[in-house]
């Protein structure tokens, strides 16, 4: 199961918006057939793991990460190969949340007569996939929100410099997260002040380009901007009585327009995030200023905080990271758990997750 795991690790830039899923095939203490899904469209896992191992899949055990599937959808379910292909046990590290599967396929192959054992390093299958199982669980896409910042907590000095405060290699850090992000989210304040372009910059070609999407109430997105001149569609989320001038202009440069509501002067995150979810988005990078970032943070719609600290102090003037509180006591703050700590170059990436509330 850990090979598999490996595995479905091949596809983490690329299998959007299908999971990230990893086949072994053994047989007689040998590994016979290995495959990953890779994109979507394409065959799955077990499909290319039967294919290699071809007849010696016939009495085999499949250790596969995330239950087969069991339905007709863009390639045909992996259940019945599985089970034409005499495979006699199958070994998974979770079910699929799916409704279109969930359970389903472990029912068809014990049917089959097939031995079906689960939980095999389950915990590490979910950590694979967060996107994607909390969407088919809770209806939204799993949101990490990414900031750099000093030591001081600040983002930008006063007069709004911020370029850069992290090294060079915390900017290829970033554009990792951007490639294995379904969507990368931004508000016009950024578009304004940076021009950014939202495509990850990496030397090998990407096989999907994450949509970018803009936060912008009133469209006032220009249709020269930087990021209609690179790869990935662009989706605008605006107020429904936007002026019509500025949609058809945006619409022009290839815009896709998202009307949503306004709640307490400002979207209606609800409603974005059921929204992302019926257009199949997992994993959203939020690159957004300190007023978005502390609107996601009330909201508690933040799964993933992407802290990356520069060691660098930018003084009581400087811009902080966001704004919060105020608290009237310590037990009212909101507190995180360190998942991980990285050391790049000279800065420090912390990836946290908000301890149970």
């Amino acid at each position: 199961m850990g090979e598999a795991l490996v595995l479905a690790e091949l596809g983490l830039y690329s299998t959007h918006p299908n999971p990230r899923v990893g086949a072994v095939l053994v047989k007689d203490g040998f590994v016979v057939g290995r495959g990953a899904h890779l994109q979507a469209g394409e065959p799955h896992a077990e499909v290319f793991a039967l294919a290699e191992a071809g007849q010696a899949a016939h009495g085999a055990t499949a250790y596969i990460t995330l239950e087969p599937c069991s339905y007709q959808g863009r390639t045909p379910p992996c259940a019945n190969a599985l089970i034409a292909a005499g495979v006699a046990r199958v070994v998974i590290a979770m079910r699929d949340p799916n409704p279109l599967v969930a359970g389903r396929g472990v029912e068809y192959l014990r049917a089959a007569g097939v031995v079906v054992d689960e939980g095999c390093l389950g915990a590490v299958a979910e950590a694979l996939n967060p996107g994607f199982l909390q969407r088919m669980r809770h209806g939204r896409p799993w949101m990490r929100l990414k900031q750099a910042m000093s030591l001081d907590g600040r983002v930008a000095l006063a007069n709004g410099q911020s370029q850069w405060l992290t090294g060079e290699v915390a900017r290829a850090d970033v554009q990792l997260e951007r490639a294995r992000a379904s969507a990368i989210l931004v508000g016009i304040g950024t578009v304004l002040a940076d021009n950014p372009r939202l495509a990850p910059r990496l030397d090998a070609a990407l096989q999907r380009y994450p949509v970018k999407i803009v936060l912008d109430t009133h469209l006032r997105t220009s249709p020269d901007a930087a990021l209609f001149s690179t790869p990935g569609a662009v989706w605008i989320c605006h107020y429904p009585d936007a002026p019509s001038a500025a949609r058809e202009a945006l619409r022009a440069a290839g815009a896709e327009l998202l009307p949503c509501c306004e709640t307490g002067g400002e979207l209606d995150w609800q409603e974005v995030m059921t929204m992302l979810a019926q257009r199949e988005m997992n994993e959203i990078l939020v690159e957004a200023g300190p007023r978005i970032a502390a609107s996601l943070l009330r909201a508690e719609l933040v799964d993933e905080w992407l802290l990356y600290v520069a060691p660098l102090l930018l003084g009581q003037d400087a811009r902080p990271v966001l704004a919060t509180g105020p608290y009237a006591n310590l037990a009212e703050v909101p507190r995180w758990s360190v998942i991980n700590t990285t050391q790049l170059g000279d800065d420090i990436k912390w990836t946290l997750r908000p301890q149970e509330r």
